[in-house]
């Protein structure tokens, strides 16, 4: 597989099954799980996504899907547009190193242009090294530091 064998689409209402296979991969990296619901809730909101909702992209290279991307549009106080905020992205272990991260957050970032949104950004864990070096080539490492509430 080259990045050149790599097409990126929209979720589809068909793709639950291999979509499901690649988020419990991306859940099972970051060492979580969630409910049945969550994984329907999650589907059905990312098959129903309008301009403020979330919205799925995936990779597919001949007729598998072999990574995914989640992300969704957002107001911001800093600014008049929508910011957009890249919530999951995951390829799947046979893919890496082939192209697939940068062509699905590429594909975000086309999908904020065409929104008029200026802002895409993401968070990854310190430890996430090697998907840090294409985040290093393809993005700009803030200095901000997530809390959530305890």
């Amino acid at each position: 597989m080259t990045q050149d064998t790599v097409t990126v689409r929209p979720l589809r209402a068909a793709d639950e099954e291999s979509w499901r296979k690649l988020w419990t991969g991306y859940l099972t990296f970051y060492e979580s799980s969630v409910s049945e619901e969550v994984y329907q809730t999650t589907f059905g909101r990312l098959l129903d996504g309008d301009d403020h909702e979330f919205h799925a992209l995936v990779a597919e290279s001949d007729g598998e899907l072999i990574g995914l991307v989640h992300y969704l549009f957002h107001r911001h106080c800093w600014r008049v547009e929508n910011v957009c905020y890249l919530q999951d992205l995951f390829a799947a272990p046979e893919a890496r190193g082939k192209g697939v991260g940068r062509a699905l957050i590429e594909a975000v970032y086309a999908k904020a242009d065409e929104a008029g949104s200026p802002n895409v950004y993401w968070l990854t864990q310190d430890f996430n090294h090697t998907a840090r070096q294409l985040y290093d080539r393809i993005g700009t490492l803030t200095p901000f530091i997530k809390y959530q509430r305890a």
